[in-house]
């Protein structure tokens, strides 16, 4: 079985994807491509026999059948900077391999995230890990962001001191705070990848960690632009019905009216918003 080599994605091998405002994401390196999950369906076939619209349609057969293991024969390896906050959701996907700097060892960087004016909103009242959408008024965004960068600039300063005091690099980074950028060599397969993917592109995601899963994805796609697309198009462009949801669609497409749903209020809701 040959080494896989894919153009596009020897052409962005440690390119700087920004993210955020001094975040980033780099492809390090990368294990396998489209042509290796074909090749791991067929274990027993070689390479050329058969046509590139067949293998296509493995791999859609593969991902809606949530066939996974062809797909973890494909690896990818990240360097990524993000804000420790977007960290600390990160490493909650535990299929992984990685390595983060470490305050212990390293003086770290003077590098804080702060949010632009228009993600400064006030609590989701519906929602209670997320943010609402109304916008506050320029002036008072303004005021908050710039209590943010001093509270950022104090902390920061206040560590140094420590540092210049001799004091232990691991006691002296305690205060600072989750805004600090860390950075993460992150090793992952295709099949957890996806996974990833699917759950921080969701609405319910924060924010900013959407912007890094929008670029993984986005690199992904020079390195598997096949497989990407079948996860786009039967994992983020798909629908999941619970049983009560697929027995309320199968009546409605015999002719049952609207009016005679069985599913309770809230059920109910959920059901139409899948619908639309």
């Amino acid at each position: 079985m040959a080494h896989c080599v894919v153009v596009e994605a020897e052409e962005i091998l440690d390119k700087e994807f920004p993210v955020l405002d001094k975040g980033f994401i780099r492809l390090v390196d990368y294990l396998g491509s489209d042509e290796r999950v074909v090749q791991a369906a067929r274990v027993s076939y070689g390479k050329g026999t058969k046509s590139s619209r067949e293998d296509a349609g493995l791999i859609d057969y593969l991902m809606r059948n949530r066939h996974t293991s062809p797909f973890e024969q494909v690896a990818l390896t990240f360097h990524i900077k993000m804000p420790i906050f977007i960290a600390r959701q990160w490493v909650r996907h535990r299929t992984a391999r990685l390595n983060e700097i470490s305050g212990r060892y390293s003086v770290m960087k003077d590098d804080f995230y702060t949010p632009d004016i228009e993600d400064i909103t006030l609590q989701n009242s519906d929602n209670k890990q997320g943010r609402s959408d109304e916008l506050l008024s320029r002036s008072e965004a303004d005021a908050l962001r710039a209590g943010f960068e001093y509270a950022q600039r104090h902390a920061y300063g206040e560590y140094i001191k420590l540092i210049d005091r001799g004091i232990a690099r691991e006691l002296a980074r305690i205060n600072l705070p989750l805004s600090l950028y860390t950075e993460m060599y992150w090793q992952i397969d295709l099949h957890n990848l996806f996974h990833f993917l699917e759950l921080r592109l969701g609405a319910h995601a924060q924010k900013e960690i959407r912007m890094y899963a929008r670029t993984l994805l986005e690199i992904c796609r020079k390195v598997a632009p096949v497989c990407c697309a079948s996860f786009e198009r039967n994992v983020l462009g798909a629908v999941a019905f619970s049983s009560d949801e697929a027995r309320e669609l199968k009546r409605r497409l015999a002719g049952g009216g609207e009016g005679e749903s069985l599913l309770d209020e809230k059920s109910l809701a959920r059901f139409e918003d899948k619908l639309k």
